[in-house]
């Protein structure tokens, strides 16, 4: 609604003068109430922005986190401050509002308005770029892509192809079956991929081959493939590329039960872990992540019983 548009705009300007000003936030309700006064108008939402701003300099930590995992290629310090604020902005409302209040598209589509009416020639582009980034690659892939490939400028089987592999990585220890999981900053556990072809010693790079040296480079663990498991493809988007499909092709692969050292500065990634198969039921994963775990889990549980006859 128009009322909240206007709100956010003030509450962007709040933000900037906070962060160009270097402020204390003790000063952000001051410098929101003055902002009111001068740009809300009769109509104003103020416990709306009340809470968004609160939320945003809540949150700034864990939201800058995300911008650098999730584009390191942008450090906080080159980002222009009203854009910088802008995906503040936009990320607060992506991860942590309340999304029967505010979906996810409104999120984005909000920013993006925020950035072509505040920004620069290109700042509109590049905060559709990052938040759509975020939110495709990061926090749910996919999601309401069908519906978006007939309305967009690009059809989906135009888009540049991207080849990943992953792996459900399993190690047996101790009498018990593990599974070695990657942690994003939205709080999810996951499956290790990446890029297939980023070898340039292999000129024409296999599947398997490529998702062996990925999971070493991210995990630091060797793997031997077994099988492959299932396949997954996506829509991301790039700041400055534009849109583009992603092909993930899983397999079941075993590894020795050894420490897991992630890659400092992998993007969008904290955290990595051996669980035991029995625990992973309790863990926080991504809808589109369940298909092939479960089929992984249940072809080790096979296995198992297999062996045990």
């Amino acid at each position: 609604m128009a009322n909240r548009h206007l709100a956010r705009s003030v509450v962007l300007q709040t933000l900037f003068e906070w962060d160009t000003t270097h402020a204390p936030d003790t000063e952000a309700n001051a410098i929101l109430a003055r902002n009111i006064t001068e740009f809300g108008g009769d109509d104003v939402d103020s416990p709306f922005m009340d809470g968004l701003l609160k939320g945003v300099l809540a949150k700034k930590e864990d939201i800058d986190l995300v911008i650098e995992k999730a584009a390191p290629e942008w450090p906080l310090e080159r980002i222009a401050p009203i854009d910088r604020n802008i995906l503040r902005l936009g990320l607060y409302e992506l991860l942590f509002a309340d999304r029967s209040q505010v979906p996810a598209k409104v999120a984005i589509n909000e920013a993006i308005e925020l950035a072509k009416t505040f920004g620069g020639d290109s700042s509109g582009r590049f905060v559709n770029g990052v938040l759509g980034a975020v939110y495709k690659e990061l926090g749910e892939p996919g999601k309401d892509e069908q519906g978006n490939r007939k309305n967009g400028k690009v059809r989906y089987e135009d888009m540049p192809l991207q080849k990943l592999g992953g792996a459900v990585v399993y190690s047996k220890h101790e009498g018990q079956i593990y599974l070695a999981l990657v942690h994003d900053v939205f709080g999810h556990w996951t499956l290790s991929k990446g890029k297939i072809g980023d070898n340039p010693a292999i000129e024409h790079e296999t599947d398997e081959e490529g998702t062996v040296r990925e999971i070493h480079e991210e995990m630091g663990i060797d793997i031997v493939i077994e099988e492959k498991i299932g396949e997954n493809e996506y829509v991301a988007s790039h700041p400055e590329r534009g849109k583009y499909r992603k092909h993930v092709t899983y397999f079941l692969a075993r590894a020795e039960f050894e420490p897991l050292v992630l890659q400092q500065g992998k993007g969008g990634l904290d955290d990595a872990k051996w669980f035991r198969l029995q625990d992973i039921l309790d863990l926080n994963f991504y809808d589109d992540m369940l298909p092939i775990v479960t089929a992984a889990v249940q072809k080790l549980l096979d296995n198992s019983s297999t062996h045990a006859r």
